[in-house]
């Protein structure tokens, strides 16, 4: 059932314990992002309005309250441009305000999660996937109606996944 952007959104401060995202697409539309997303590129500091994001407080809030945000990202080197804006620039700022990250590492080995589109899953009763387009730009929400079978992605997610911090150690770039 596709949900509004004011439901997913609402999902974000009503649940209790854990909030799991996965990530699957080597390049997402970057949209409001534009400008930070082009002084990354240009080599440029971080602009002080990306710090600050909503997000930030979101994640910031939440985690204050005990409350768990942590995701996985599959993915394969080379990264993407996109991929090393957002490893070196967001999950570092995101990192700090307290989610956790965790990468799956695709490069020399299978994809366990083949197939498996993005998704969050919250309090592992309320699961949204994300639909997106070919350019990674995002076009909406379906809520599913079993958790079950997400959850087990999730956990395959975790079982192949490293923490970030130790993956970035060896192939971030700064």
């Amino acid at each position: 059932m596709t949900i509004s952007s004011d439901e997913f959104g609402a999902l974000f401060s009503a649940f209790e314990r854990e909030a799991f995202r996965l990530e699957t697409l080597s390049s997402y539309a970057v949209g409001a992002e534009a400008e930070t997303f082009r002084a990354f590129m240009a080599g440029e500091p971080r602009p002080e309005v990306f710090m600050q994001s909503p997000w930030v407080s979101t994640v910031r809030g939440n985690t204050e309250a005990g409350r768990r945000m942590y995701r996985v990202h599959v993915l394969a080197r080379p990264l993407t441009d996109y991929l090393r804006f957002e490893l070196g620039w967001g999950y570092q700022r995101n990192q700090a305000a307290g989610e956790e990250f965790f990468i799956l590492d695709t490069t020399e080995r299978p994809n366990p999660l083949a197939g498996v589109p993005d998704f969050w899953a919250f309090d592992e009763t309320s699961v949204v996937s994300m639909v997106y387009d070919a350019d990674g730009g995002y076009l909406g929400a379906e809520r599913e109606p079993d958790s079950e079978k997400w959850m087990q992605w999730r956990d395959v997610a975790m079982s192949h996944a490293e923490p970030f911090t130790e993956w970035w150690e060896r192939y971030g770039i700064a």
